[in-house]
């Protein structure tokens, strides 16, 4: 039987985002937010054994899932995911295309993703993706990424700043907070978490601060690993690949990129830019599925409370 890291990501809406992409037993499939491998495992155990997965993962520590000991470098170590049916691609989904065509598939029959930030990332101290901890502004995802979150902090010029942070944060004060930043800089390099939080902190009210640092922290996150210029170019592969009758079953949970999914399934494209045909009917290659979005039920925020803000979408390519 084959397990999941949980430790490292607990699944989110899993049955539901499985259920979604219709399975067919024979398909080709892609899960390009490997993670923990919960989703993914799901989706082999409904293969047959003509069928085919592809895993996408950018993390090292993503793809040191697929392996029971937690070194993929161990010689003691092996695969938990020992399965002819699954390839495991290590690199950012955003190159979906290049590598479907790398391994001569044209077509798929399912594409899954599961966006956002896994459970591993929050905890890991050492990664700056979470302000509960005093650790190294860093937020790559992927560690091999040349700018970390202080490079952006301490080097982009003050109305870049702002931008990021209204952008990708949707901060009302973000012009305030770069201005901030900037003079703090100055002062003294901003390196670690405690830092940002040093020069930041006072700018937020208290019955709001942690809800409006969630949102700064955010904003870093989405630019340093070009977040939203990824899931675009994804979704445009994804559309290109689909086979008609292939699905896509997307989690969101903010509403940046939610707002991206959603108009790629009801227009085609990312803008949202509605094209209609002779008759006034908007032309897109999607059927979307559930007009009102799926949410994890109360058994499930139970068990995971950062499910709360999970939405699921699903198309069906015409």
């Amino acid at each position: 039987m084959i397990k999941t890291s949980e430790t490292y990501h607990v699944p989110v809406l899993l049955e539901e985002s499985i259920s979604g992409l219709n399975i067919q037993p024979g398909g080709i499939y892609i899960d390009v937010t490997f993670g923990g491998g919960g989703h993914s495992c799901k989706i082999l155990s409904l293969l047959n054994k003509d069928a085919h997965l592809y895993s996408f993962d950018q993390d090292a520590d993503a793809e040191n899932n697929i392996y029971k000991n937690e070194s993929k470098d161990d010689d003691e170590a092996h695969r938990f995911i020992d399965d002819p049916r699954f390839t495991f691609v290590r690199s950012n989904f955003r190159y979906l295309k290049n590598w479907m065509h790398y391994y001569h598939i044209y077509h798929i029959d399912g594409l899954l993703a599961d966006l956002g930030v896994s459970s591993h990332h929050f905890d890991d101290k050492d990664r700056g993706f979470s302000f509960r901890f005093d650790s190294p502004l860093d937020m790559r995802m992927n560690k091999q990424a040349d700018i970390t979150a202080a490079d952006v902090v301490n080097t982009y010029p003050e109305d870049k700043l702002a931008d990021v942070f209204y952008l990708y944060g949707e901060l009302r004060n973000s012009r305030r907070i770069a201005s901030i930043l900037v003079k703090s800089r100055s002062e003294h390099k901003i390196e670690t978490t405690q830092d940002f939080l040093n020069a930041t902190a006072s700018l937020f009210k208290h019955e709001r601060e942690k809800k409006d640092m969630a949102r700064l922290f955010q904003a870093l996150r989405i630019e340093v690993n070009h977040e939203m210029t990824a899931l675009k170019e994804m979704l445009n592969a994804a559309t290109q690949l689909l086979r008609p009758g292939g699905r896509l079953s997307i989690i969101t949970y903010h509403s940046l990129e939610d707002r991206i999914v959603k108009n790629v399934m009801k227009t085609g494209n990312p803008e949202g830019k509605i094209q209609q045909d002779f008759f006034g009917k908007i032309a897109s290659p999607y059927k979307v599925i559930n007009n009102k979005v799926i949410v994890p039920n109360e058994e499930e925020l139970e068990k995971n409370p950062r499910s709360r803000s999970a939405k699921l979408r699903i198309a069906e390519k015409i």
